[in-house]
């Protein structure tokens, strides 16, 4: 049975989905990074909140570790990159605290635009400073989105209620979307120029890092007031600061920032600044939520091979995890028949999914292909961070989905380029869940993969297939089965022989030896 560590404190009722659904777990919050190292190498999973940090010696030390899962959106403790070259999935809880923080944005908005901490701690002072906190009402205001996903179309939602007016900048908002929402899609300097609330909404990417330097905030509407709920680092604080001491920026409200815990901050103790600390999920509600969701992901991962809220895989769900489960395992022998035929000078790889492979999650089944046919060049490649090794390497990958043209009800066809050379291989799943290779070279055959294969490429000719069966026998290679193709007659030849062992390098090449053979190598699955 599975077993996972509970690094970081969740609540009971999230420990309890662990028990009641029989994994094995043990619930160790509050662990030294070198207590995590002494028993890392247990666990199968690892629920954590913000303490715990997944480092990449930690996961070099987990050698039976498969998921990371974050009860929270953030992934700053975990060594992605680290975690994917080893394959393991890096999971987050990214709706669980949703409403919580966009609540917090709408808060601190509306805390800014009356200066309520500055006035409350002036009048608990014993000061009576009517007069001296003049805000500003939201009724009628622009407020402008950068990031319009998950929290942000919350925020937009919330502000409309308001009565406010909202704008979005979001590259990935579709014009659809944005008509759903009750918004209007605008251009980051347009937003800048119109907002007299700014509220950003995006990760941490380089792209976003510092999406409101001390350039962008000199495009911004006079007095406009900006609150950050979501990364530190969006905004240039220096900057900030600067904007707020001219009047550029009439004052920002930031529950995030460039470094925490932010014990000292260039932007502390001026009246114009809200600050929290980092408090957007932070609500009894969120993180129940969240911590039930890491416990359930977990869970269904291990247990079923659901994969939930992955930031280095695809999702499949439960019911397509035991579905695509198969087709899976054909895709990756498939990628492993023509890795092993292959040289290093793979450029690309086009995969063709036709009828019911088409319909399935082919994200998943590209994944297992690159694994399967990088494998046997690069050992520590596998199906997570398959993509990534491609890339790296300049491997152009494609895929192509068709409805459905032949005698199969879907199958999968994987065409490798290297140079001006191509190989295809091509299989499907049959009704019982077994892979079937069903085309070598455009030659049809019909053969199961087994764990020792012989391939042979040889010209039709009588009398060939029993010089074979004597060498085999002579070198006490027992035959299992037998699968013959061919073009035409008198033309190419596959054979494709199941044996119960490894074929010795002598008897392989007194095959290559045989007048008709054009090639023969050894597989293994």
């Amino acid at each position: 049975m599975p077993k996972v560590l509970i690094a970081d404190k969740l609540s009971p009722a999230a420990v309890a989905i662990f028990k009641d659904r029989g994994l094995d777990f043990d619930n160790k919050p509050g662990m030294t990074k070198e207590e995590l190292l002494a028993v890392v190498d247990q666990y199968d999973g690892i629920a954590i909140r913000s303490n715990t940090k997944i480092t990449a010696d930690v996961i070099k030390a987990a050698k039976k570790l498969k998921v990371v899962a974050r009860a929270g959106i953030g992934v700053d403790n975990v060594d992605i990159p680290a975690a994917t070259a080893a394959g393991v999935i890096v999971m987050n809880t990214p709706f669980g605290n949703s409403i919580t923080t966009a609540e917090h944005a709408i808060s601190l908005m509306l805390a800014l635009a009356r200066e309520l901490p500055a006035a409350n701690a002036s009048t608990q002072a014993g000061k009576w400073e009517k007069n001296r906190f003049m805000g500003v009402e939201i009724t009628g205001k622009v407020l402008g989105l950068i990031g319009a996903g998950n929290i942000g179309s919350i925020v937009a939602d919330r502000a409309k209620g308001l009565k406010m007016r909202v704008i979005a900048y979001d590259p990935f908002l579709s014009a659809e979307r944005a008509q759903d929402m009750g918004v209007e899609k605008v251009e980051l300097n347009d937003l800048l120029a119109r907002a007299d609330f700014i509220t950003l909404h995006v990760p941490m990417t380089p792209e976003t890092k510092n999406i409101l330097s001390a350039e962008a905030l000199t495009k911004t509407k006079k007095g406009v007031r900006i609150i950050n709920c979501a990364r530190g680092g969006l905004i240039d604080e220096a900057a900030l600061k600067a904007a707020i001491d001219s009047g550029q920026v009439a004052g920002a409200a930031l529950d995030v920032f460039a470094v925490e815990p932010a014990k000292e901050n260039v932007l502390f103790g001026n009246e114009k600044i809200v600050a929290t600390p980092h408090l957007g999920a932070s609500t009894t509600e969120a993180q129940e939520n969240v911590a039930l969701q890491v416990a359930e992901q977990i869970s269904d991962y291990l247990l079923t091979g659901a994969i939930t809220n992955a930031l280095n895989m695809p999702s499949i769900s439960a019911a397509e995890a035991q579905k695509v489960g198969p087709w899976i395992s054909l895709a990756e022998k498939l990628g492993s028949f023509a890795g092993q035929l292959t040289g290093s000078s793979l450029t690309a790889v086009e995969i063709v999914y036709e009828g019911t492979a088409a319909a399935l999650n082919t994200k998943a089944l590209t994944q297992a292909a690159l694994a399967g046919l990088l494998r046997p060049m690069l050992s520590e490649v596998n199906m997570v961070n398959a993509p990534v090794v491609a890339k790296e390497r300049g491997i152009k990958v494609s895929e192509t989905r068709r409805d459905r043209q032949g005698a199969y009800e879907g199958y999968i066809k994987i065409v490798v380029a290297m140079g001006d050379t191509t190989r295809r291989v091509a299989g499907t799943v049959f009704s019982d869940g077994r892979p079937r290779l069903i085309q070598v070279k455009d030659i049809n055959l019909d053969a199961e993969f087994a764990a020792h294969m012989l391939y042979i490429v040889n010209e039709d000719k009588p009398g060939f297939i029993g010089k074979l069966g004597t060498l085999l026998g002579d070198g006490k290679v027992n035959i299992a089965n037998f699968t013959l193709g061919r073009s035409a007659p008198g033309q190419d030849a596959i054979c494709l022989v199941e044996v119960d062992g490894q074929v010795p390098d002598s008897v392989i090449e007194a095959i290559t030896k045989l007048p008709p053979v054009k090639m023969a190598k050894a597989l293994a699955f």
